[in-house]
């Protein structure tokens, strides 16, 4: 029989960006730490997004429709791990700079973003499949390395290969 435990560890010998995934709920803003997330199509330009069932971020998005993801930069592991957890969304964003776009939290400082509308939702076990189609998008392409996650740690990325942050 197949074990979680044992599927997340395999799963983590794939390095994935580092995201948080924002919508703007009934109490402000919601978000959440997420690394799936992949483009599905570039016509209609869509991504697909994994919601965990329970998070209240996930019920923001239902409600208003529309989600942001903002890629974060090496340095910004505080604030994935801050959304990592189930503290109160005020919490989360206590502290964190952020701004509206078309309505939907984008934190500052990250590599990149978009803003995303709702075009379906599909059932995944304990998570939801969010597809969103693309309705604003930017980078900060002079800006900072991307913050990515590998073997249950970030790592830092370079040209002759990737050095786990911290270890460096």
């Amino acid at each position: 029989m197949l074990e979680a435990r044992e599927f997340r560890k395999l799963m983590s010998l794939f390095p994935t960006g580092v995201t948080v995934v924002s919508a703007s709920g009934d109490q402000g803003p919601a978000g959440m730490t997420v690394n799936a997330l992949a483009s599905l199509s570039l016509d209609p330009i869509l991504v697909m997004v994994g919601f965990d069932l329970t998070s209240r971020t996930f019920r923001a998005v239902e409600r208003s429709g529309r989600f942001g993801v903002s890629f974060l930069s090496q340095g910004q592991e505080e604030v994935s791990s801050r959304f990592a957890t189930k503290l109160p969304e005020a919490e989360k964003f206590g502290g964190v700079a952020y701004h509206l776009l078309l309505g939907v939290p984008i934190l500052d400082g990250a590599t990149a973003w978009l803003v995303c509308d709702v075009e379906r939702l599909h059932p995944g076990g304990d998570h939801v499949i969010g597809v969103g189609r693309v309705l604003s998008m930017g980078s900060d392409g002079a800006g900072p390395d991307p913050l990515v996650f590998y073997r249950g740690g970030y790592v830092k990325l370079s040209r002759n290969g990737s050095t786990p942050s911290g270890r460096a």
